[in-house]
């Protein structure tokens, strides 16, 4: 369970604590400082895309090496996270996970207006990617990654090893709740603090019904929303809510 950790979320959580403390230590203030996702990685246009690409990839390996540690033993993967069932329950899946991402959504915009203006949450620009044909495609790919990446181990994988570990259904779900505000710090802490709301939302979902594709389907459209929809909003009226 550590190396998936160390590999992955629990490394990003380390790294995210030291950027909030950098963050309090340097100036300007940390209302006034900006965090960049989806970087550019190159100044070649091919090259960024192909990087990209890559780089997607390579977040999906501790993805894999997690699915791989719970198959060991005879463990049947499909069932184990909820990925087996009609069609009906894959088009109950798609409903549930967009039903979840409203309500995570709307109130998850509130507290980064809120953020933004008690001056404790950075400014986020969720695109550093160039006005490139492939920009949008990158985009989404990086939002189903990001689900898949976050609710495979922080939820269907850090839950199911805990338990096997002896541990109780609520120390579990604070476990992984905390997991996910903890990598969330470097955008400050009311951000943090709201995915940590959002985790125990989401891992008791999962511990209720078993089913992990509601919480996949419901972080990609959060993340798509949040990537794509800067570049197609106003910019007045992103500044008019306060999320600019």
């Amino acid at each position: 369970m550590f190396i998936v950790l160390g590999l992955s979320l629990g490394y990003y959580a380390i790294t995210a604590a030291l950027r909030l403390i950098e963050r309090y230590l340097a100036e300007p203030s940390i209302g006034e400082q900006a965090t960049t996702l989806n970087q550019s990685r190159s100044d070649i246009d091919i090259i960024d895309m192909l990087q990209q690409l890559v780089y997607q990839a390579y977040l999906l390996m501790p993805v894999a090496l997690a699915l791989f540690l719970l198959s060991t033993g005879g463990r049947q993967l499909r069932p184990l996270l909820g990925l087996t069932g009609p069609a009906r329950a894959w088009w109950r899946d798609v409903g549930i996970g967009i039903g979840l991402a409203a309500c995570i959504g709307l109130p998850g915009l509130a507290l980064y207006a809120v953020g933004r203006a008690l001056g404790q949450t950075v400014r986020i620009d969720t695109s550093g990617l160039p006005d490139a044909w492939w920009a949008a495609t990158i985009l989404l790919i990086s939002a189903a990654v990001a689900g898949v990446l976050e609710e495979t181990i922080v939820v269907g994988y850090l839950l199911t090893r805990l338990k096997d570990l002896g541990w109780g259904v609520p120390a579990a779900i604070i476990a992984s709740a905390l997991l996910r505000g903890a990598y969330h710090l470097y955008q400050g802490w009311p951000m943090a603090l709201g995915n940590v709301v959002m985790g125990l939302v989401f891992a008791w979902w999962f511990h209720r019904t078993g089913r992990l594709a509601p919480l996949i389907i419901a972080h990609w459209t959060l993340d798509a929303v949040s990537f794509i929809g800067p570049e197609v909003v106003p910019q007045e009226w992103l500044t008019e809510l306060g999320i600019a």
